[in-house]
């Protein structure tokens, strides 16, 4: 797949990627109101990624569904539509809002983004997490996936939380809050001060906390942050993913997708496997790990 803010609404790829290709795309993230977004500068590139506090920049609901859903949905593969709320009363809304609409495969909930306020508290708290789960859950019949963010002491608690709310998948991770700094004008550079880091300085963090949380929960999980190549994926998959999401990479190699996608059936063929299903989790000490968790 595609992570969310990474792809546009796909009309921009649409010349270079072949997108009925792609498990899933995730447009921008939405929210019941426009936004704005925060104030730039947005971006920066740092050492091995990439600093961004977009702010969840969106036209709204009713002009996503209006505007570019009816596009989106015709691309042939399915479409997870990231959502996002400063209350619980707004993800239940945006939930209970898409129940129905044509060409919406599954919800992703945003209770991670480190660059606005609230919102991201349903992702640090795990009796938060688990009760904004549940009311989604019981608004709306579409599979859930729930994003959790990294910057807690203990993600596996979360995770937790977000299984015994109805979470359907976990998407792991989003972006590690960050900062940069103009030394020489002592001031930060993005105009949040702080943002989320992404690309591959984040790879080692995302893979750990896959691994961990595989040995925490039973749901499928979808390995996000700093994959690039088919290694990447490879690496994801067998420490515990089911899926992945491609983020900071569509921005520097719009192809990339494609070009992991091709790349795929030789990496399993490496490893004797007829299908992804076969390789996930399989690295060494997971299964014992998970018993012991379980016991």
């Amino acid at each position: 797949m595609v992570a969310s803010g990474t792809f546009g609404y796909a009309r921009e790829m649409a010349g270079l990627v072949d997108v009925a290709r792609l498990g899933g795309i995730l447009p921008k993230t939405i929210t019941r109101d426009p936004r704005a977004g925060n104030a730039p500068p947005r971006t920066i590139e740092t050492t091995g990624g990439m600093l961004n506090s977009i702010g969840l920049d969106n036209d709204g609901i009713e002009a996503f569904i209006d505007r570019q859903l009816p596009y989106l949905a015709g691309l042939g593969t399915a479409i997870i539509v990231s959502i996002a709320g400063r209350t619980q009363q707004e993800f239940t809304r945006l939930a209970a809002r898409l129940e129905g609409i044509d060409g919406v495969a599954a919800l992703e909930l945003n209770i991670s983004c480190p660059n606005v306020s609230g919102g991201v508290d349903f992702g640090t708290n795990p009796a938060m997490c688990e009760k904004l789960v549940a009311d989604v859950r019981r608004v709306c019949s579409l599979p859930v996936l729930a994003k959790l963010t990294p910057n807690v002491t203990d993600i596996c608690a979360i995770a937790r939380a977000a299984e015994a709310g109805g979470a359907d998948a976990l998407s792991l991770i989003n972006t590690c809050l960050g900062m940069a700094v103009d030394w020489r004008r002592r001031r930060p550079i993005l105009g949040n001060v702080l943002g989320g880091l992404s690309g591959p300085a984040i790879k080692p963090i995302a893979l750990r906390i896959v691994y961990q949380v595989f040995q925490a929960v039973d749901v499928p999980l979808v390995g996000i942050g700093g994959i690039a190549t088919i290694d990447d994926v490879m690496e994801f998959l067998v420490a515990g993913a089911s899926a992945v999401q491609i983020g900071t990479a569509n921005f520097y190699n719009p192809t990339v997708s494609t070009q992991i996608l091709d790349a795929l059936p030789v990496a399993l063929a490496e490893l004797d496997a007829g299908c992804v299903a076969d390789v996930v989790g399989t690295i060494e000490g997971n299964d014992e790990a998970r018993m012991t968790n379980d016991e």
